[in-house]
């Protein structure tokens, strides 16, 4: 892993940057004394080296892009113009840029920085935190094999990784990016009901996380369609078939779609915003 020899770094120091900074480190993939990240806010560098001990913190994103070869823009897409007129001085011929800023296209960026960078977009999310990420990736023009290499090892110490077209990337921010965000309202629902029907909170909750998290990993194991499996716990005239009757009147399903949709258009939206500025 040449690329990384130098190390890693980070522009910007949010939670998405030390998830993935940290993941990195327990994966035994870079030393933390290789990590850098750069960001405006003081109290943002602190939670970042405290997420990454050992890790070198600064407000110059011009330091981490000299210090490393290879460095992740994790801003937020309104910020990454500035951004990218701050970093075009010191970027060069055989940096691997790695966007995971929602929405923005690779021409884009590459228009911004200096020829001859490599650059590969991402779209991970927050359950990097715990090692359980689903993240899209795709390559810009010039990158190498080795390059994918790198990137599907950093982003499977922290999940699972799927190479894709670009033209997909905001669909994937549509479903991955923002996903955890509905199952949570999910789990929330479900405990709700549990305690609606007398169920202590604490109760209702650690059933509901078990109940999604146990679903979910049947999916994942045996293979079989979401489908096949609820029919499998759906019984003539039974409690469950009842309760999916109560979610398809009450429209689960077709909000659910429209959530995806919506989270969808607005990561196009937000790209066509940063071509506009």
């Amino acid at each position: 892993m040449k690329t990384v020899d130098r190390g890693i770094g980070f522009i910007g120091a949010g939670q998405m940057a030390g998830a993935l900074a940290s993941g990195f480190v327990a994966a035994r993939l870079v030393e933390p004394n290789r990590i850098w990240a750069s960001d405006p806010n003081e109290a943002a560098r602190g939670r970042f080296a405290t997420a990454v001990p050992g890790a070198q913190v600064t407000a110059d994103n011009r330091e981490v892009a000299a210090a490393v070869n290879c460095f992740f823009l994790a801003v937020k897409p309104q910020q990454l113009a500035v951004v990218l007129e701050d970093l075009k001085p010191v970027t060069r011929a055989g940096h691997l840029v790695i966007s995971i800023c929602a929405g923005v296209p690779l021409a884009r960026i590459a228009a911004a920085l200096a020829e001859g960078v490599r650059l590969v977009r991402v779209m991970p999310n927050t359950p990097c935190l715990v090692g359980q990420s689903a993240s899209g990736y795709c390559l810009g023009a010039g990158t190498t094999a080795a390059d994918q290499q790198l990137v599907d090892r950093l982003l499977s110490a922290v999940g699972r990784a799927m190479l894709l077209p670009e033209s997909l990337l905001d669909a994937v921010t549509g479903l991955a990016g923002s996903g955890p965000a509905f199952v949570y309202l999910i789990i929330e629902a479900l405990s709700d009901g549990g305690v609606l029907m007398g169920l202590p909170r604490d109760v209702a909750t650690a059933l509901a996380v078990q109940t999604v998290r146990g679903s979910a990993e049947m999916v994942r194991q045996t293979g079989d369609h979401p489908a096949a499996l609820k029919d499998r716990v759906t019984s003539p005239g039974g409690t469950t078939i009842t309760g999916l009757k109560a979610l398809e009147e009450g429209g689960a399903r077709a909000a659910v779609i429209a959530a995806v949709q919506a989270a969808t258009r607005r990561s196009i939206e937000l790209g066509e915003q940063f071509r506009k500025g």
